[in-house]
């Protein structure tokens, strides 16, 4: 039951991608997202990526869903990358409600806000993020977002940006320390409704203009003693790292894979019956440019695998989000020089494809954090 329910939404999925890459060029000239494009994805099922399989969901466990997960974004970036990357969101940020486990002290309240969560993705609400900082690196620990208590609830006040997904998601989640305590906190921001001028404790500050992932809508945002609702367990949050760390990284990593898949597939067509009579310079790049799509395929396989088997799953995520974004970037950079000028017209769109990739490999972790979480992986095992 549970496996002709993921081919039901895989296959509405691909159906949606396939419109999605139909009205390419129209697509890549847009600077916002479209609510229609969520409600379509909705109602094909995905947000139940955030509903365990006891309640009718596709959660069976980080090793039981990852390939399934990735499975749905890919297939998703072929169509619309910014959409994909939107929708990877959700299932992201609901895997620590689904993974976190609480303690005996915590457990009561950690199951009844949990159950309450995930059903707001069971009744067709997004979920997203807002946790990055100005100065922080990428870092959720570096917070200097402050929270204060006001009754049984929480105020919280800071600087966050690329909060992606603003205006489609309900509910977001960030980072903040709460007043008197050393470590941060998880909180969750009710974004139904919520102006943003202010007046509710929400002001945006920045609307995104990226030169990648364009029409994302990853807002900058300044929180004045917003209010927010904190996890209920301190444990459940420690104990979902670990899964929200593997399933993050390989979520964005498929929508680099997505795009490259379709530059690559799109470049061929474009080339059809000419690839022998490019010049020798040309030939040597496109071969570059499939070596390198090659090997982001085997990293990513290698990555889906080790999780898949519980085999250093959080290191070979991490180092195959870092890998992918690094030789995709390479990949659609040198395909331009064998496609030619026209290959930066916006409705190409490789050129767009180009700053896409680059900028995914930003996320979670950004560059400097990604090599530093590497380098500490690397010397526990030596």
């Amino acid at each position: 039951m549970v496996a002709n329910r993921f081919v039901e939404v895989r296959r509405a999925i691909v159906e949606i991608a396939a419109e999605f890459e139909g009205a390419r060029s129209e697509r890549c000239m847009r600077r916002t997202l479209e609510p229609a494009d969520f409600a379509r994805l909705a109602e094909a099922g995905f947000l139940s990526t955030g509903v365990p399989v006891e309640r009718g969901g596709l959660w069976k466990g980080l090793a039981e869903s990852v390939r399934e997960y990735t499975d749905l974004i890919r297939v998703l970036a072929e169509g619309d990358p910014c959409v994909a990357l939107v929708a990877a969101m959700h299932p992201s940020v609901m895997s620590f409600w689904l993974a976190g486990e609480a303690s005996p002290a915590d457990r009561d309240a950690w199951a009844a806000q949990r159950s309450r969560f995930i059903g707001t993705a069971e009744s067709g609400h997004w979920w997203g993020t807002m946790i990055s900082e100005p100065g922080s690196g990428g870092d959720i620990l570096q917070t200097r977002a402050r929270a204060e208590a006001d009754g049984s609830q929480f105020r919280l006040s800071g600087e966050k940006h690329f909060a992606s997904g603003s205006g489609i998601t309900s509910f977001m989640i960030t980072t903040g320390r709460v007043d008197g305590e050393s470590s941060p906190d998880l909180f969750v921001v009710d974004m139904r409704g919520r102006p943003w001028d202010a007046s509710a404790g929400l002001a945006l500050r920045t609307p995104w203009n990226g030169h990648g992932m364009i029409a994302t809508q990853s807002h900058a945002f300044v929180l004045d003693r917003c209010p927010v609702e904190r996890a209920a367990s301190r444990e459940a949050f420690a104990h979902a790292v670990p899964v929200v760390s593997q399933l993050t990284p390989l979520l964005f990593a498929a929508v680099i894979v997505g795009v490259l898949r379709n530059a690559i597939d799109l470049a061929r067509k474009r080339l059809q019956g000419r690839i022998a009579g490019l010049k020798p310079f040309e030939q040597v790049t496109w071969v570059n440019v499939t070596n390198a799509a090659w090997l982001a395929e085997q990293a990513y396989e290698g990555a889906l695998r080790a999780v898949e088997t519980n085999s250093a799953g959080l290191l070979a995520a991490s180092r195959a989000k870092a890998t992918i974004a690094q030789l995709a970037e390479q990949a659609l950079g040198e395909l331009a020089r064998v496609l030619g000028g026209a290959s930066y017209a916006r409705e190409a769109p490789f050129g767009q494809w180009a700053e896409d990739v680059r900028a995914l490999g930003f996320l979670r972790p950004p560059w400097g954090l990604a090599y530093e979480q590497l380098l500490k992986f690397d010397l526990a095992q030596a």
